[in-house]
């Protein structure tokens, strides 16, 4: 089936642009998505990628829609698919597309009683929104739902998109990376655990051959939801209309999960796209830029934090407190968080989760006198809930067991001795609500630590009729709009998104929060990795990191303080460590550090993240941050293993101006390392003391000699 074209339109920002082609009939054909193009080039577009007509194929070249489902020529994953009663399930669009702004495109279609309305908005930094919904337009009183089965974001691809990377992992393992071929079939990344998960994408990326941090042309596309999701790029022998392949993704609905009563709207998350022509260091930049513009989260200098947890996990003692509160303001911490244990029968992971009262055997005078010493010494108070979890051995669960997320025929399995409260019950969102904000308020808690420990297994609820029915997407909604409230009641409360973890990092949820926990491994050798991958979403002002012990909770490592020192400037800073077993050194030297912290980080948390494209076997990490105007820059060089060669080479730092003249110092107050080396190199000691002065032009384009790390050791570089 053929159409006229009447119109072209385009949106473009920041180097990047979107055209489709508005035919008379049927919704608009997606003609180009990635670098920005001239307008006479726009021009030519629609009578261009008219193409040849193979053998055995449909008649006539089609076209990539906006929207494409078998009925526009594309056998691939559909990106509506819905029924009613089971029939409906072809529809034909009559649509109109509006440009309300310069960057904005909006698509109303309907087909009978559906409507759909898709919505494409580039933002100031080259980042594309994909906004879309689906309406019943039945007549009131006719009994006839509409069954959602997917409703995706699409995107085309060009044939030199022939590279895929995406990331994976597991609890204290998150964003492992992992690169494949782009081959005919479907690439897809589902996740059904209730939550964005330790092995969620984050991106999904498809570039040219060989595309690394700072080099090659690559797009890019994330889910901005904290339930089910899927991410895919899809390449089928004839290809995707005038394309190669398609890039997209969306939520993943379970079986009857949305069923839409006449009237009734769904609103799928955003889906947002992303390209670049300087590698992946391109699409960080766009994505770090849009947030520190655009999002909710606090633009105050992110404070040094210390949390309690790995320093007395369940052993909550007044005086213990108290104590670690005078070292941590001694060293310069200045928000202290009290981490699980404080309330109801909660002394270990079995029982009390759910039951938000302040426990009177743990804390007979109450929190008050804690938090009151705390501020006292001129630091922010945290607490740590986690308000979407139960215990089934706690006061709520045995007044309310029916507020317990399952099916009819009996609780889900137990994971972490835990269960989920259904936070779609009114009356239960309500109940936990009540008692987190009646505590921010008594107690004057500057700071949430919102956690969830557990995927969603049968995530399922019983529905008017008493029928179960897949619940993610309401918990998914509910959590949202309970985050919403809890900010609206208290504005100046900030929120860390902790799921056991970098379980639930998205930009949804970014939305709403401050922060993320990025792992539950504070293993700093592990972290190198972790907060590394973390970055192409996550801008490093969000991300916790923290300095822990000596020995790792989780891996039973032993680490230098100088290099946990160094792997946790590169993000929000903080401890999670006993303390009071330092030595008078130790502590002398977290005192340093801190202040170090300070005053780096309105660079680091304002600037452009680099990460210098080094060979993996090298075992060599280079990370920096450059200031927009590129007048400074502070780069960390980690050893993370031994590499092939007796010495690094010359190591480049990115993102330099060549123009300009750097004074290079090592800054000791991030830990000097360890070598294993005679001498370093010369222009070491110079830059210990007064600083070095190198051209940017050989800094970026022909680069330093290392001194010769030993594993997991590093350091810090200051220019100015």
């Amino acid at each position: 089936m053929t159409s006229t074209a009447t119109s072209t339109m385009t949106v473009r920002s920041a180097g990047t642009c979107l055209v489709v082609e508005v035919p008379d009939e049927g919704l608009p054909r997606v003609l180009h998505w990635g670098a920005d193009l001239p307008d006479a080039a726009v021009a030519e577009l629609p009578g261009l990628l008219d193409g040849p007509v193979p053998h055995n194929a449909l008649d006539e070249p089609w076209p990539l829609t906006v929207l494409p489902t078998g009925g526009d020529g594309w056998l691939g994953t559909p990106a509506f698919a819905a029924h009613r009663d089971g029939g409906a399930a072809a529809p034909r669009w009559v649509a109109t597309t509006e440009q309300p702004g310069e960057r904005e495109l909006v698509t109303t279609a309907e087909a009978g009683a559906t409507q759909l309305v898709v919505r494409h908005r580039l933002d100031d930094h080259g980042v594309l929104r994909v906004s879309q919904s689906v309406t019943n337009l039945g007549p009131e009183g006719d009994a006839t739902a509409l069954d959602l089965a997917a409703l995706r974001a699409v995107l085309p691809l060009p044939t030199r998109a022939t590279e895929v990377l995406d990331l994976t992992g597991r609890w204290c393992r998150e964003r492992a990376p992992q690169r494949s071929r782009l081959r005919d079939g479907t690439h897809l990344r589902a996740s059904r655990r209730g939550r964005t998960g330790h092995d969620a994408t984050l991106l999904l990326t498809v570039g040219t051959e060989g595309f690394g941090f700072r080099s090659g042309e690559v797009w890019s596309v994330h889910v901005a939801w904290s339930g089910n999701h899927e991410h895919l790029v899809e390449r089928l022998p004839e290809g995707a209309g005038a394309h190669s392949a398609v890039l997209g993704g969306g939520e993943l609905l379970e079986a009857g999960e949305v069923r839409l009563a006449p009237g009734e709207t769904y609103a799928a998350p955003d889906v947002v796209f992303l390209h670049s022509t300087d590698g992946l260091d391109g699409l960080s930049r766009r994505l770090h830029r849009s947030q520190r513009a655009t999002a909710a989260h606090s633009n105050d200098p992110r404070p040094l934090v210390l949390n309690t947890w790995e320093a007395v996990y369940f052993d909550h003692d007044l005086d213990r407190l108290t104590a670690l509160a005078n070292t941590a303001a001694s060293i310069g911490v200045e928000r202290f968080v009290l981490d699980d244990g404080w309330f109801g029968s909660r002394r270990d992971d079995t029982k009390g989760l759910g039951d938000w009262v302040v426990s009177t055997d743990a804390w007979p005078r109450g929190l008050q006198p804690l938090v009151e010493h705390v501020k006292r010494l001129g630091m922010e108070f945290g607490l740590w809930f986690e308000p979407e979890m139960v215990n089934a051995d706690s006061d709520l669960v045995r007044a309310h067991p029916d507020w317990v997320l399952g099916p009819r025929s009996g609780l889900p399995r137990p994971s972490r001795q835990q269960h989920v409260l259904d936070l779609a019950n009114p009356k239960a969102a309500a109940h936990v609500e009540g008692q987190i904000s009646a505590l921010v308020g008594e107690l004057g808690i500057d700071f949430v630590k919102w956690d969830h420990n557990r995927d969603l297994h049968e995530a399922v609820r019983s529905d008017d009729r008493g029928v179960d029915r897949a619940a993610v997407h309401e918990q998914t909604v509910a959590f949202y709009a309970l985050l919403d409230r809890l900010r609206a009641a208290h504005p100046d409360l900030e929120i860390e998104s902790c799921a056991s973890g970098g379980g639930r990092v998205d930009l949804g949820v970014l939305a709403r929060t401050d922060r993320i926990w990025t792992s539950d491994c504070n293993d700093a050798l592990e972290r190198a990795s972790i907060q590394r991958w973390t970055s192409l979403l996550v801008p490093v002002e969000l991300m916790g990191t923290h300095i822990g012990p000596a020995t790792a909770h989780t891996t039973h490592r032993t680490l230098d303080l100088p290099f946990r020192m160094l792997v946790a400037l590169q993000g929000h800073a903080g401890l999670e460590w006993d303390i009071e077993t330092c030595t008078p050194e130790e502590l002398d030297a977290l005192r340093e550090w801190s202040a170090l912290y300070r005053e780096l980080r309105p660079l680091l948390h304002t600037g452009d993240l680099v990460r210098a494209d080094l060979a993996e076997e090298q075992g060599l990490l280079v990370t920096g941050t450059v200031a927009a105007d590129r007048a400074e820059a502070a780069y960390t060089v980690l050893q993370v293993h031994t590499g092939p060669a007796a010495v690094a080479g010359l190591v480049v730092f990115p993102g330099l101006d060549p123009e300009r003249t750097y004074t290079v110092r090592v800054r000791p107050q991030a830990g000097l390392p360890a070598t294993v080396q005679k001498r370093g190199p010369r222009w070491w000691d110079e830059a210990l003391a007064d600083g070095v002065r190198v051209s940017g032009a050989l800094l970026g384009r022909v680069g330093l000699p290392m001194p010769v790390l030993a594993p997991a050791q590093g350091l810090l570089l200051h220019l100015t």
